[in-house]
């Protein structure tokens, strides 16, 4: 194993770091008098693991292959979750380790199922704990879309790469700068994101809470209700605005930054984002208004079709009650998803671009037999190897999607529970369709069985499938 141990002591870094986020917790419960030792046995408990992995692992080669990036982003994520779950489990709320690993699970890939049927009852530091873990998943992806997985050819990123150079197999030197630029950017975007809840009335807890799972489109809340408990029409229009600002491309603001002042209103995956949002809202509305008058309302069309198409999950009414139409709609935005290099998941807006692209292409080539069409990408040429990356992917997410369904089938669930909780795991959403799951729901009286095969699913859905799946090839390992 020492071609590995850059691989473990990395591992042992992040648990260290993960430890130290735990204490962040027990200043909470001192502060509003819930001390026990949960947060700080958790704690420990990583911490030390995280100087055992480090330590053991001191004599690494400094250098990351194709095989060990791969295997570090699986673990990564893994191990996070697993140690994520310690202060639910040590807590005095009773969580079985499956509930507490569902729940970490859920919070490190910013999805935002719950199996909490009483939030408001819940204590301060398990609150904040959810609220953290999503926000480290937000910028957890976004470093790692942009610096490691364009290198690893998965996600999509290779089209954005920042530099043009070639993919080595060592990660590339402006990953550091990069990934320090992020951070600030994130953690800016999560203050201005509190300051303007707590202005418009939360009070100074809640709008930290909720600023951490805005930015991150995570969508855990303190609450049943979700952003509706407030029933405030401000703090709805400010999550909407930070919702958006955590779902475009967090290159965007890096080009901000170096001087192109054009980026957001030029950039071909915004706009096209921005489209799908405007054209939602109004076939929904036209739907409501013929349909279902008596749910015609604008301001909670607005919020769930930004707050589902960007996978955050935040609600703000019953919109399973909108008809059948609705929930079919609702369900396509929980697959497209939002823009690469974001906190978003789904297929993402420029998979959807170039796959109409090239079906555009394959039909002018039918009425134009001898023509000559170049699939281009914001004006850039996109080659085969790439449409058929984007193909297959798509492919295997529609595949994974229907394995899942069948899976939870198969664990109990009726047809509603299965299709949607397939499809909000594997597209990190949150909350699914139908009464149990729906908006007014919870994942709590869901079978164990199915919990773990959610897990599964949302740990695919956030790595971009072929993160994972390609561990499982023995031809992967092959030097």
């Amino acid at each position: 194993m020492s071609n590995y141990k850059t691989v473990f002591f990395t591992l042992g870094i992040l648990q260290i770091i993960l430890g130290i986020f735990m204490l962040i917790p027990v200043v909470v419960q001192f502060l509003y008098r819930e001390i026990d030792s949960s947060f700080f046995g958790a704690s420990i408990v990583t911490i030390i693991f995280g100087i055992l992995f480090f330590l053991s692992n001191l004599d690494h080669d400094k250098k990351l292959n194709l095989q060990q990036a791969f295997l570090l982003t699986a673990l990564s994520w893994l191990s996070i979750a697993i140690f994520g779950s310690l202060p639910f489990v040590f807590s005095s709320t009773e969580f079985s380790f499956t509930n507490a690993f569902f729940e970490s699970m859920s919070g490190i890939t910013t999805t935002g199922s719950t199996i909490i049927s009483n939030l408001e009852s819940m204590p301060k530091g398990i609150l904040l704990w959810r609220a953290l873990l999503q926000w480290l998943g937000g910028i957890g992806i976004i470093v790692m879309a942009i610096t490691l997985m364009p290198i690893m050819n998965v996600g999509g990123m290779q089209l954005f790469k920042i530099s043009n150079s070639d993919s080595s197999e060592k990660i590339l030197p402006k990953s550091k700068e990069i990934a320090l630029r992020l951070i600030y950017i994130y953690s800016a975007l999560t203050t201005l994101c509190a300051i303007s809840y707590k202005v418009l009335g939360m009070n100074f807890f809640d709008s930290i809470t909720h600023s951490m799972t805005t930015i991150a489109t995570g969508g855990f809340s303190n609450y049943n209700q979700s952003i509706g408990f407030f029933n405030s029409f401000s703090i709805e229009i400010s999550a909407m605005i930070f919702i958006i600002l955590g779902s475009i491309p967090f290159l965007a603001y890096i080009k901000f930054l170096s001087g192109d002042r054009k980026i957001f209103i030029s950039d071909i995956q915004i706009k096209t984002f921005l489209k799908i949002i405007f054209f939602s809202i109004i076939i929904l509305s036209i739907y409501l208004s013929i349909n279902n008058s008596s749910q015609l309302n604008f301001r909670s069309i607005f919020f769930n079709i930004i707050s589902i198409l960007t996978g955050t999950g935040y609600v703000n009414a019953q919109f399973d009650n909108w008809g059948g139409f609705s929930l079919t709609l609702f369900l396509v935005l929980m697959f497209i998803g939002g823009c690469a290099g974001s906190t978003t998941c789904g297929i993402k807006i420029f998979r959807v671009q170039i796959l109409f692209s090239f079906v555009s292409n394959q039909l002018k080539r039918i009425i134009y037999p001898k023509g000559v069409f170049v699939l281009k990408y914001d004006q850039n040429p996109v080659d085969n190897k790439f449409i058929a990356s984007i193909i297959s992917f798509i492919y295997m997410y529609l595949v994974i999607f229907f394995i899942i369904s069948a899976l939870l089938s198969l664990s109990g669930l009726d047809f509603i529970t299965s299709i949607s909780g397939a499809a909000t795991s594997i597209s990190n959403v949150g909350p699914g369709l139908g009464s149990i799951i729906g908006p007014n729901g919870n994942f709590s009286s869901l079978p164990d069985i199915s919990k773990w095969i959610l897990s599964l699913g949302m740990i695919l859905g956030r790595l971009e499938l072929f993160a994972i799946l390609v561990l499982f090839l023995p031809s992967f390992w092959k030097n």
